[in-house]
């Protein structure tokens, strides 16, 4: 029992300090994930927004396949873009194995069905007499569009914060194609694991700490950005 209390006194002993080690991991957790983020929505947004207003074939399989790969495993993905990156791999040729930019593709990967899906099913919410007001009101498509979403911005809001948490709970794709280097690829959870591993846990458990606090930020943002849309509706 000591040692857990001192485990945490050392914890919280370097997050007052403000460790210079554990502040670098820090940075790069929310580098990588912020990035990942903006890429993934960048692309996402246009697929949930497309499968949600526009009729087309195939587009209940892509739907379909947006909604299974909310659940992909990392690891899978993380196998995958090893193969593609590595020396003897087709993008082998890029270096980009065991660097940041691998792992902000893995995140990225990782975000994207989950912004698409869930803006799709934000959008398909919407009352279709939105989308009727603004043609009667002589709205071009585009005019269409940006109505429907405007309307839709708080699931969107939502599914690009339920992202953010994946992407930053993400360990098993990230340590595959990072590598987990001290200094370069070392983020939150993988170094979480590794040091628990080695027997450190003052600096697994100040990360810990640091991570369930994001967590829970990125929770009472969402919930903020949920309840705010249940009062709209109503």
């Amino acid at each position: 029992m000591e040692s857990i209390i001192e485990g945490f006194r050392k914890a919280f002993s370097l997050i007052f300090t403000l460790d210079p080690e554990l502040l670098s991991i820090i940075f790069l957790s929310l580098e990588v994930s912020v990035i990942a983020l903006i890429v993934a929505t960048a692309a996402g947004l246009p697929v949930g927004s497309l499968t949600g207003l526009k009729r087309f074939p195939g587009r209940g399989l892509i739907v379909s396949l947006l909604n299974t790969f909310m659940g992909l495993p990392p690891v899978v993905v993380g196998l995958f873009l090893y193969l593609l990156l590595s020396r003897s791999g087709p993008l082998g040729f890029m270096a980009l194995l065991y660097s940041p930019t691998a792992m902000i593709i893995a995140q990225s990967i990782l975000a994207f069905p989950i912004v698409a899906a869930l803006s799709h099913s934000a959008i398909i919410k919407v009352e279709p007499v939105i989308k009727q007001a603004s043609r009667t009101l002589g709205a071009k498509p585009f005019q269409v569009t940006v109505a429907v979403v405007k309307e839709a911005r708080y699931g969107i809001m939502s599914a690009v914060i339920a992202a953010l948490g994946r992407a930053m709970a993400e360990v098993g794709a990230v340590l595959i194609v990072g590598g987990n280097i001290a200094g370069f690829t070392r983020v939150m959870t993988t170094t979480i694991a590794l040091e628990t591993d080695k027997g450190n846990f003052e600096l697994a458990l100040a990360l810990g700490i640091i991570l369930l606090m994001i967590s829970f930020v990125i929770n009472m943002v969402l919930y903020v950005i949920q309840k705010k849309g249940v009062v709209q509706a109503e």
